[in-house]
Order: C-alpha cells, then structure tokens, then sequence
C-alpha cells in the first residue's frame, strides 16, 4: 500500500510539474526584460542580490522578491550562485546567449532573445490556448491553423499587419542564421566544396548567405525571397545578391546547389513536396553537381539527452498551432525527397537540434 501512495505522491508531482513548467519560461523572459543577464555582464564579476537590486533600480522592499526569482533561474541553469551566505550570481553559458550586446568573454554577439520574445509572444499563448477547440472543430472548406482560429488570420497575414512581430520573426531568423552560418561554415565546410554557385531559398536578410559568401568568395552566393524582405537589402559581399520571389509561385533561380535552412518545417508535406520540387527544377543532375542542402531537425536522430529530445517536440507543436508545420523523422524526410523526385540524400552532420541534410537529384 506504501508503494502505491508513494507512487500517487510522484504522480501528482509529475503534473504538478508540466502544470507549472510555463513559469520557467515566464520567468526568463522576466529576467530579460528587466535587463539582468546585461547588468551582471556590464559588471564584469559576480553580483550579490543588493547589487543586482540597485542596478536594476528595483524598489529595496521587493529584494527578496527578486531573490526568489533567481533562486527559481538557478535552479533552472540560468544563472550560477555561489554557495556562500552572501550570495552572489553570475552568468551562465545558456544567459549568455540572452545577452543584447556583444558578450566581451566570448567576442560574439550570438544571441537567441529574439526568439525568446517571439515563441512568448500574445498569438502563440493564444493558439496553444485554442489548440482543444481546433482538434475537435470541422470545416470541411476551409482548415484554418490553430494560429488562424485564435488570432483571426493566418500568421503570415497577421505578421504582415504588425510589424512588431514582423520584426521580431526577422530578428530572429537573423540572429539564428548569424551562430548557425558560423557553425556550418567550421563544421560542415566539405559541404560547400566544388560548387561555383549557391541560392539561399527563403533565406531573409541573408545572414546565412553573407557568412557562406564570405568564408567561399568563388561561390556566388544569392538569396531568393518574398520583395518586402530582399527589396532595399544592399550586399556586403560582391558575391552576394538579393533575388524577390516567391518561392510557392515562381521559378527558383538556378544554381549548383539551393539552400533551405529552417523553411520546410513551416509547411504541410503537400507544401513542402511543391517547394522540393522547385529546388529540384533549379538545380543540375548529381553528375554536373546538383545538391539540395536542408538545415532542419530530424527527429529521433541520435539525440542523445531527454531535454533535447523533449525541445525537438516542442518545436512540432509550435509548428502545429502555428503554421500546420511540422518537424520529421528521417522516414517522413525520405518519402518527401522521393515523393518531390529525388534520388538519395544523406545526413551530413547532427548540429545540435537540427542537422544538416544533402539531397541529390
């Protein structure tokens, strides 16, 4: 009888637990809103509470207020504290990427904020929130997104008549593209051997194409996307242009290989397999070169923590409400690729969530 009263015990607390999970979240994005893991960089060394209390001009009464929600981001991996009766935090590897500000420790200016703010944003709460009442509605005409259903409009309408999340979608492809494009170009450089010419579908204000312009100067490098994205983007790189289009309605450009890095996740398998077959008409045959290159996740490949696996199916649910997107298996990948024409593909390198993916024609 113990044992299943113990066994009732951990249950509760299990809910209790996924109950409550979204005050992580809340909680940091508090943190950064009130500026803390700036503060404590612009410090320089570790800061007790009355510090950190003074700098972020919060009232001396709600000290331990404050004390309570870094306890809470010290739990979380946030934030380090030492163990000593005066406490005091520093930053972390993980807050270190919330910085708004080029982190002097580490000469980068990688920074996930963005998508921070995005993923909290008022339509994602709102769409999680009517996820129940879109499974059970039917509408045999239209089949709107759970996004759709709880914010009026489809999300790229939505995004298109407020520019704040316009922006804050932008600002977060950029920052994205800016640490992977590094990462790929030291990881993954074989990739980009031999080819004299490289389109970036989908690619926003080419962040990713400007760090594969620069590290490969004989490739010339463009990006095709929407007119209101690429219209007034002057390059950097000589190697480097700016194409408008879109990419469900026009021809893609043709080039050796076409990139589509964090795209496919956002469509339906009907979508993608039209996408995949404008990436195939761009590109010559595997003999001349021809490649497509996917930066997306693959679930189930070889993730090898709970966490990790635990944030791929986030991200599936994200794309669900949404966008009607999803994240696939290496299964759902190949019946894409085959479905849209594609010979063979291969998965080069597991880059942390996502991995990157070569097919050929």
């Amino acid at each position: 009888m113990e044992g299943k009263l113990d066994g009732l015990l951990q249950s509760q607390a299990h809910v209790w637990n996924h109950v409550l999970k979204f005050f992580n979240s809340m909680s940091l994005k508090c943190a950064v809103e009130l500026g803390i893991p700036d503060v404590m960089h612009s410090h320089g060394q570790p800061m007790s509470l009355s510090d950190l209390v003074a700098a972020l001009h919060i009232q001396p009464s709600k000290a331990q207020y404050l004390g309570r929600l870094m306890r809470l981001l010290v739990h979380s991996g946030f934030f380090d504290a030492n163990e000593e009766e005066d406490v005091k935090y520093s930053l972390t590897p993980s807050s270190r990427l919330l910085l708004r500000h080029t982190d002097t420790h580490t000469h980068t200016t990688f920074q996930i904020t963005p998508f921070l703010f995005l993923s909290l944003d008022k339509t994602t709460i709102a769409s999680l929130g009517a996820l129940s009442g879109w499974l059970c509605s039917s509408d045999a005409d239209h089949n709107p997104s759970v996004f759709e259903m709880a914010n009026g409009k489809p999300v790229w309408e939505y995004a298109a008549q407020e520019p704040s999340l316009a922006n804050l979608f932008q600002q977060t492809m950029a920052c994205d593209s800016e640490m992977t494009g590094k990462i790929v170009i030291e990881k993954c450089s074989g990739v980009f051997e031999g080819l004299k010419s490289l389109v970036d579908v989908g690619g926003g204000t080419g962040v990713m194409a400007n760090a594969i312009a620069e590290a490969f100067p004989h490739i010339t490098c463009s990006v095709f996307d929407l007119p209101q994205v690429v219209s007034n983007i002057q390059p950097n790189v000589k190697n480097l242009s700016f194409i408008a289009g879109d990419m469900l309605e026009s021809k893609i450009p043709p080039a050796n290989a076409v990139m589509l890095k964090w795209v496919l996740h956002n469509w339906d398998d009907e979508q993608s397999i039209k996408i995949l077959k404008k990436c195939k008409d761009a590109i010559p045959s595997r003999a001349e070169g021809g490649k497509l290159i996917i930066l997306d996740m693959v679930l189930d490949n070889e993730v090898e923590d709970r966490e990790s696996t635990e944030t791929q199916l986030f991200f599936d649910v994200l794309m669900m409400v949404n966008l009607n997107g999803k994240e696939r298996n290496e299964k759902e990948w190949k019946n894409l690729f085959m479905e849209a024409g594609f010979s063979d593909y291969t998965i080069v390198s597991k880059l942390g969530l996502r991995s990157l993916i070569e097919v050929y024609p």
